[in-house]
């Protein structure tokens, strides 16, 4: 899918889907190239739920704590990495970035 950014027609782009096996780690990116984003935002939504606040970051690589794994933000900021290191049933969601 592709999630519009509020900034002008600058636009965030995200895999449409991704799938995984319970256990089986899963990397799920995200680019920007137009936008020089002082902050990466992740979000997942669980069905029936708003959606929730996962990391944020600047730059570089940092630890996720739940779901488990690592969020990794390049260094000219135009683009992130949202690694799931052991992803579980209930880590089904919509997941978001966001700039």
């Amino acid at each position: 899918f592709f999630a519009a950014v509020a900034s002008g027609r600058a636009q965030v782009q995200q895999e449409p889907s991704a799938e995984t096996t319970q256990g089986i780690g899963i990397n799920i990116t995200c680019s920007h190239p137009k936008i020089d984003a002082d902050y990466t935002f992740w979000y997942r939504q669980l069905p029936d739920q708003r959606p929730e606040l996962v990391a944020t970051a600047v730059r570089g690589t940092k630890p996720v704590q739940d779901p488990p794994g690592r969020l990794s933000v390049a260094a000219d900021r135009r683009s992130s990495a949202l690694w799931l290191a052991r992803p579980r049933r209930g880590d089904a969601a919509v997941y978001y970035c966001a700039v």
